[in-house]
């Protein structure tokens, strides 16, 4: 586990204020708490809104920073505040043009949309923007200051000695595993998943799929519909839903898993893949999110169109047919990731932009 205790630090001392408005865990709080765990150690930081921290002496109120930014640095320079949500950007208006705050505000955007209305406004009123991937900057309508791509935690992510072992070891039948992780709802792919490993794995009978994550009441007909495609197809001992699983249980399984699909109409980043990759799994995504500047055709794993089912089952063959291929995918895929989207790498990128800017 990462140290995640803050040394003490005068309030005067610190440089970053990072938001954390939303209440609900979500990848955006995920991406946060992963950077900041190396950032505490770079800068003197504070996170303004206590949701999720592992250590509470990171927190600070909204009261706090409003009160400790009246003044800049000692040394003159502004303190920066990092928003990654729209209702970030408006907690940094307020501090700035109500209370005095000095501060420059900077905002990582991740969408891919153009914005309108107030959004567009707020982003427009920032100091920088940063854009999390190079489809996310097309849709900003000023060029961002900076791309800088998410990392992963590659020590949380780590590849099994043996895939087969590490499979088998989960008491799931087959000798490998494929599988698909995330909210289980059509937005995300799932059903392009399930039908492809119906078209597939009475041909490649030493697989099991997988479908893991929440399945919420608004999606329960949708999953029903799946899993009485799969018993009608003969196949609910090979392709399991697991429901939910606790978060800790979430690194083993892609650990063990040989291939993950990622097979979203729509992502901002989506880390999926990177933790995936970061395991030693091949990948297979849709043109979505980062994915197409990630994922390398061929090498490490395969792209294809948003919902295409034609081509996830085309190309999920070509990654069943090939066990061997498959591991060096999957081999190819980790140094993929620890050369350029490490967690760490993400971290002192914006730390090297902050220092820019204060």
């Amino acid at each position: 586990m990462n140290d995640t205790r803050q040394p003490t630090v005068e309030p005067e001392e610190i440089e970053l204020i990072v938001g954390n408005s939303n209440a609900h865990f979500s990848g955006v709080t995920s991406t946060m708490l992963q950077v900041t765990a190396h950032q505490k150690h770079l800068i003197n930081l504070r996170i303004m809104g206590k949701h999720h921290l592992p250590d509470p002496a990171l927190a600070i109120s909204f009261w706090e920073v409003a009160k400790l930014c009246r003044k800049p640095l000692s040394n003159g320079k502004y303190r920066v505040f990092h928003a990654r949500r729209v209702d970030e950007m408006i907690q940094a208006m307020v501090l700035k043009f109500i209370f005095g705050a000095k501060i420059k505000m900077v905002f990582s955007s991740a969408a891919q949309r153009f914005r309108s209305g107030l959004t567009l406004w707020l982003t427009r009123q920032m100091d920088a923007v940063i854009a999390i991937s190079n489809a996310s900057a097309k849709y900003l309508v000023d060029p961002p200051a900076m791309v800088c791509p998410h990392g992963v935690q590659m020590n949380d992510y780590l590849p099994a000695e043996d895939k087969q072992t590490a499979w088998q070891a989960l008491n799931y039948p087959g000798r490998f595993g494929i599988g698909i992780l995330g909210r289980v709802r059509k937005q995300k792919g799932v059903h392009l998943f399930v039908d492809a490993c119906i078209e597939l794995l009475h041909k490649y009978p030493d697989y099991t799929a997988v479908v893991v994550g929440s399945i919420s009441s608004s999606n329960a007909g949708f999953v029903d519909d799946l899993k009485n495609k799969v018993a009608q197809a003969q196949l609910r001992e090979r392709i399991i839903f697991t429901n939910e699983l606790p978060f800790e249980r979430i690194p083993g399984m892609f650990s063990a898993l040989s291939m993950v699909a990622a097979l979203s109409d729509n992502e901002g980043f989506g880390l999926t893949v990177l933790e995936a990759m970061s395991s030693e799994a091949a990948v297979l995504a849709t043109q979505a999110g980062a994915w197409e500047e990630i994922i390398r055709p061929g090498i490490d794993g395969y792209v294809v169109p948003t919902n295409d089912l034609d081509a996830v089952k085309d190309k999920m063959e070509l990654l069943l047919s090939n066990p061997k291929k498959l591991q060096e995918m999957g081999k190819n895929g980790r140094r993929r990731v620890s050369e350029s989207y490490t967690v760490e790498h993400e971290a002192q990128k914006l730390i090297n932009f902050f220092r820019t800017l204060q």
